[in-house]
């Protein structure tokens, strides 16, 4: 599949979706809550979180769903900043040291009046396959001949 940045080629159901890495750190965490100004000590306090049921410190679930963002960004570009839909669920914590990857798949396209919506699956996965979140994601793209986007 041919593909330019932030834009597919051509989109078919059952299609998988450029996977986002990230490796999360407390470093990261601790950047977040200082943009979010979300300073809750399961976050930011390794004292006071090692104390909790959680036994450490865990990432922003924010941050995380951030990652499926960035993957349907550089997927669909500017038809996923102005008009994309997420439908998640948070399914376990993701701690410092985990790496997470977002990964997606078309499951169906849609045509009305000139435009395609395109419905994903989106997962974000742990290092040990564990699913951290889960959910849907819709964009609509263009449908016509001259676009770049083509559905097969």
């Amino acid at each position: 599949m041919e593909r330019s940045p932030g834009q597919l080629s051509e989109l078919s159901e059952g299609m998988n979706l450029p996977e986002v890495k990230k490796a999360v750190t407390q470093q990261n965490i601790n950047l977040y809550a200082e943009a979010s100004q979300d300073f809750n000590p399961i976050h930011i306090d390794e004292a006071f979180a090692k104390e909790t049921a959680l036994g450490g410190t865990i990432a922003h679930g924010m941050l995380i769903l951030a990652y499926i963002s960035q993957m349907m960004t550089d997927t669909f570009g500017r038809n996923w900043l102005t008009g994309g839909k997420l439908n998640v669920r948070f399914k376990n914590p993701v701690r410092p040291g985990d790496t997470i990857t977002a990964s997606g798949k078309i499951t169906r396209l849609d045509r009305d009046r000139g435009r395609i919506l395109v419905n994903c699956d989106v997962l974000c996965s742990n290092q040990k396959g564990e699913a951290v979140i889960t959910g849907e994601a819709k964009v609509e793209v263009e449908d016509d001949e001259n676009s770049r986007i083509k559905v097969i």
